[in-house]
């Protein structure tokens, strides 16, 4: 337990910012599910809107230091390249 003013004032603070970062990692993960599941529906063009949807939230989180850049740079290749078999995929 912490015996100092600052110190509790920290845990409050850890707290706060723990559970925000719980629920944009939760954000992140529906975001990249809909891509997912419409892939899985091969439905290009909608996978193509959550995709660009999904790459906002990925940039924006990855700049806020809450996923590395080369973490949000991983999922969006591994995203993109789905999307891109999917589309190749249809065409034969």
């Amino acid at each position: 337990m912490p015996n100092h003013e600052s110190a509790k004032k920290s845990v409050r603070q850890n707290r706060r910012r723990r559970l925000i970062n719980r629920n944009q990692k939760g954000k992140l993960k529906s975001h990249i599910k809909n891509v997912i599941i419409s892939i899985e529906e091969k439905d290009a063009d909608k996978a193509k809107q959550f995709f660009s949807s999904a790459v906002s939230v990925i940039d924006r989180f990855a700049s806020n230091g809450l996923i590395h850049k080369n973490n949000a740079a991983r999922k969006k290749s591994r995203l993109w390249s789905k999307i891109r078999s999917l589309e190749t995929s249809k065409t034969i």
